[in-house]
């Protein structure tokens, strides 16, 4: 079994690994960080959340920083505040042991002034959406033309969001990048476009099947009920875990936001995160969540990209999700960092089929279960 040293990684990033209890590579990290560290290449990336890619790319794009040369030499571009926050966090994490690597983490939302202020301290790596960089670049706030290693992270959750243009327009404007590295759980036609338009003929690619992802510390539950008797089945499973924190997920912004006041109603200390919510509004919600002030997370699938949580207990499938790389997200929620999680399904009988096609598709076992 290899580790972090034989692939190639720095002592001192061994080091800050080993400190966060990050040991054995995963499947993607294997795969690409040789790879990444051994060439200037593109590299085209389908891996899911929970696999391990951000270590993948972070790792080799901190070797290739020169912490001397006080310039942007890599960008990350991120679909979320909260996953260009994460990622940000992680760089630095992985650094205590190196020479001085700065990062900046640049999204919309917050007063761009203090940004633009950031930004004038010595910054190595820049992690932004793709909305705020234009501004900042426009702003000649940021300069870019030093970089040499761009990285696209979940690109098909940024084009989700209406980032294709802005996209098209970042990597058209990157005169010295030397390599492109994609990152999508997804490969629909815009990110093919994408690939097609921006990243030579010769990229490397690389597949991480989402069967092999799913967190083995979880156990995979369902309880079979009508339509009508899933929050009162949802109130009761949450007594029985009582002071655990988790999420419940829902197909769409109008059952998530009905679904969260049934339950404030009910006197659950819970709260709704969709795409309706001003950004304000959301960091509000996820700092109560992070305090410990809420139990519980009502979230739709793209609002909850790129929430990582520490001690998460359960999560919950109000409604199931139409494709297997979704449950695999929402499951991953919980069980982070060796601990052990809850996925439970509210399934009507009409939904047994599909719970039976994620069975085998992802080689889990779900356990009915059956409320007293």
């Amino acid at each position: 079994m290899e580790n972090f040293k034989q692939l190639g990684i720095s002592e001192n990033l061994v080091k800050g690994l080993n400190e966060l209890k990050i040991i054995t590579p995963s499947d993607i990290q294997n795969e690409v960080i040789p790879l990444l560290l051994n060439s200037k290449t593109d590299l085209v990336g389908q891996a899911q959340t929970g696999t391990g890619k951000t270590a993948a790319y972070c790792l080799p794009l901190l070797h290739r920083i020169q912490p001397n040369r006080k310039v942007v030499q890599g960008l990350v571009l991120c679909p979320t505040r909260e996953l260009g926050q994460q990622v940000a966090k992680q760089l630095f994490k992985f650094t205590k042991y190196t020479e001085k690597i700065y990062t900046e983490a640049v999204y919309g939302g917050p007063q761009i002034d203090r940004q633009i202020n950031a930004l004038k301290r010595p910054t190595h790596i820049v992690v932004a959406t793709p909305g705020r960089l234009i501004d900042l670049v426009q702003r000649k706030a940021v300069d870019l033309s030093h970089v040499k290693t761009v990285i696209l992270d979940e690109a098909d959750e940024m084009l989700s969001l209406g980032f294709k243009k802005e996209l098209d327009e970042i990597l058209s404007f990157l005169p010295d990048v030397e390599s492109k590295w994609l990152f999508s759980a997804t490969m629909p036609d815009g990110i093919k476009q994408i690939v097609n338009k921006h990243m030579s003929a010769d990229a490397h690619r690389v597949e991480v099947s989402g069967k092999n992802v799913v967190n083995k510390n979880i156990e995979h539950q369902f309880l079979i009920c009508e339509e009508v008797d899933k929050l009162h089945a949802l109130v009761k499973f949450l007594k029985s875990e009582q002071e655990n924190r988790g999420v419940v997920f829902c197909k769409t912004r109008a059952v998530t936001k009905k679904l969260a006041k049934q339950l404030i109603a009910k006197n659950i200390a819970a709260d709704a995160i969709h795409g309706d919510l001003l950004q304000k509004e959301r960091d509000k919600v996820m700092r109560a969540f992070k305090k410990g002030t809420l139990q519980l997370l009502v979230a739709t699938d793209l609002a909850a990209r790129g929430i990582d949580i520490e001690g998460l207990s359960f999560v919950v499938h109000y409604q199931l999700p139409d494709k297997d790389e979704y449950y695999t997200h929402r499951s991953g929620r919980t069980a982070r960092a060796g601990k052990e999680g809850i996925s439970l399904s509210l399934v009507t009988t009409s939904e047994l089929k599909q719970l039976r096609y994620f069975e085998k598709i992802l080689r889990i076992s779900f356990n009915q279960i059956r409320q007293a």
